[in-house]
């Protein structure tokens, strides 16, 4: 049955669809090294009315009834998964990924409120809704991977199987020193570039909004430690060693705390393993989503 939003009168989506090979898509889709045979699918995009603002979301993949859902960083969009996009679909998978609101294409944030994850994770089951998905994988980067822990424990039946990559569910001080961090590197010209080709004119105005939460809200208040044990899908959660967010221990913390999580500590890594060890990342989160438990579960690659 073909995924598509379901539409009344108060939803105003506005769609373009095109057949397409992975080899004519756009360059942020484009990377044949990781599927070289990918096969025709279709790829479908268009704005949903989520409580009350227009949200950007791309659908690919032929049909069928497996379908992922990506949850992009606090600074990223869709086009943060070009990587995985392709590689994912190749292996027949149906890919639903979207711009929160803020970021991308969707309608521009003013601010992020203290309880901004919360209110993502719900905007996010609310989209999920629209589409009639009931049950899906969810691979989430960072934000996106704490929203999908508050959404996996608020509504375990919607869940297969997670992957969360450097979440975070405490407040600890690497995480002040990397945002302050990310003020300096977004004054120099690659990041700045990256973040506009995502975001447009207004990437600066969203990195200040977003720092300023991360940097003026209470943190120490930050705990999602009491939802981990209502989330009973196998779990799957990778970081860098390097991580310049978390310590090592606070992947581990969340691996521990759900019913049956499985840990992937990368040596050498940072905060984007996605885009740091491409090939790896797709090949195990692709192999966990369609039922491969991975053998080693500590630090290194999973065999």
């Amino acid at each position: 049955m073909p995924l598509k939003p379901c539409q009344t009168n108060e939803t105003r989506t506005r769609l373009r669809s095109m057949e397409t090979s992975h080899s004519n898509l756009p360059d942020e889709h484009n990377s044949a090294s990781l599927s070289p045979q990918a096969p025709s699918t279709s790829t479908t995009s268009g704005w949903e009315e989520v409580r009350g603002h227009q949200l950007y979301w791309e659908l690919h993949g032929s049909e069928n009834e497996r379908t992922v859902v990506l949850l992009h960083h606090g600074l990223g969009s869709v086009r943060s998964w070009r990587r995985q996009i392709p590689a994912f679909v190749a292996r027949g998978w149906r890919v639903l990924a979207y711009d929160r609101w803020g970021y991308g294409r969707s309608d521009a944030r003013p601010a992020f409120e203290p309880n901004f994850l919360r209110h993502d994770a719900m905007e996010t089951r609310n989209l999920l809704d629209m589409f009639g998905i009931e049950n899906a994988c969810f691979v989430g980067h960072s934000d996106g991977g704490s929203i999908a822990l508050l959404l996996a424990a608020e509504t375990p039946s919607l869940f297969e199987r997670l992957v969360v990559v450097a979440a975070h569910i405490y407040f600890e001080p690497k995480m002040v020193s990397g945002i302050k961090g990310i003020i300096a590197d977004a004054q120099a010209p690659p990041l700045r570039t990256a973040l506009k080709r995502e975001h447009g004119d207004r990437a600066e105005d969203l990195v200040r909004a977003w720092v300023d939460h991360w940097l003026e809200t209470d943190l120490s208040s930050l705990s999602l430690i009491d939802e981990l044990p209502k989330i009973t899908c196998p779990t799957l959660v990778v970081q860098g060693e390097l991580d310049e967010h978390a310590t090592p221990q606070h992947a581990q913390d969340i691996a521990d705390g759900v019913k049956d999580g499985h840990l992937w500590l990368i040596p050498g890594v940072h905060h984007m393993p996605m885009h740091e060890i491409p090939e790896n990342f797709n090949t195990l989160v692709l192999n966990f989503m369609e039922g491969e438990l991975p053998s080693q579960t500590k630090t290194g690659t999973p065999t």
